[in-house]
């Protein structure tokens, strides 16, 4: 079954829209493409539900950040997620950190 990414992305962009007004965050335009993208590499590198957990993760550190305005909240939603692909792609499977990234905290 191939999905229409068109209409895929339409869905998203109508839940995120529902939910940035439930959660009253009204100025939040979500990277749909960049989380997705964390989500599916960390499910698959480490496990099912880590994506879940990895998307959640890179939201808060990004919330947490100190930002001014859009791009800056932008700026934090890409740097959370490039350390979290970055840890992804040096998986070292039994959960142990390896060096050059433990600095890289938000």
């Amino acid at each position: 079954m191939t999905v229409n990414i068109d209409a895929e992305e339409h869905e998203l962009s109508e839940w995120s829209r529902k939910l940035t007004q439930a959660l009253q965050i009204l100025d939040l335009e979500v990277d749909h493409e960049r989380i997705v993208e964390v989500a599916e590499h960390s499910s698959k590198s480490i496990s099912p539900n880590a994506g879940a957990i990895s998307a959640f993760l890179v939201g808060y550190a990004a919330g947490s950040s100190p930002t001014r305005g859009r791009r800056g909240s932008d700026a934090a939603v890409q740097k959370a997620s490039s350390t979290v692909l970055e840890i992804v792609a040096q998986n070292p499977g039994d959960g142990q950190e390896k060096s050059g990234w433990t600095g890289s905290a938000q």
